[in-house]
């Protein structure tokens, strides 16, 4: 099958897409990705882009335009020359080009003279994955890892004695429930009688951290 580098303009597209909501800038608004986006030029002619994005940021619209080239071979300075001359009638435009072969030495002069910006966009391959001096990179770390939280207080039940509840004329047993709810952790106080300590609940919870 003929490849009519429709796969790759997809594949380029998406990559766009991902990476600007992977950016999550929250002031980015309207973003707009077309594909095949005809536009016209100053003679009124259409010109159509393989990826045409916008967006709105402070209030300024910017625009730009991907030139998808799945070619075998790196691009050259014509290819570089005949995007320069199709958006030349266009202003406003940020150039941008991808290709998954790379550029020729010419193209890339070319291409910095004139602003546009270069990308290789392909699959990974195993030379990914080599230093400049040869040594293998890692490409990924497993690990397992037990974490161990801190004890903490997540409940407080209060057991009253019968006999001193009752010899209580302020409490009832309708206010009782709520006598410790409204209370915070440092005005409720437990009493260690056995060692003659005293601390509150929220002094317990920094004991039991130092344990």
């Amino acid at each position: 099958m003929a490849n009519t580098g429709k796969e790759y303009e997809e594949l380029v597209r998406d990559i766009q897409r991902s990476l600007i909501n992977a950016e999550n800038i929250p002031s980015l608004k309207n973003i707009n990705i077309e594909k095949n986006k005809k536009i016209k030029d100053r003679s009124g002619i259409d010109r159509e882009f393989d990826i045409y994005w916008e967006f709105e940021i402070g209030g300024h619209t910017y625009r730009s335009v991907i030139e998808c080239k799945d070619y075998s071979s790196p691009v050259s300075i014509e290819k570089i020359d005949a995007f320069i001359g199709k958006t030349n009638d266009i202003p406003g435009l940020k150039l941008i080009y991808a290709t998954r072969t790379g550029y020729q030495s010419g193209a890339k002069i070319k291409a910095e003279q004139h602003n546009i910006q270069l990308l290789v966009i392909r699959d990974q391959q195993a030379q990914d994955w080599v230093d400049d001096d040869g040594t293998p990179l890692l490409k990924s770390i497993h690990f397992k890892m037990t974490a161990i939280l801190p004890p903490r207080i997540i409940n407080f039940n209060v057991h009253v004695d019968k006999e001193w509840f009752y010899s209580q004329n302020e409490y009832t047993e309708n206010t009782l429930p709520y006598l410790f709810k409204t209370e915070l952790s440092d005005a409720i106080f437990i009493r260690n009688i056995s060692k003659g300590e005293k601390y509150s609940i929220h002094d317990l919870s920094r004991l039991l951290m130092k344990k």
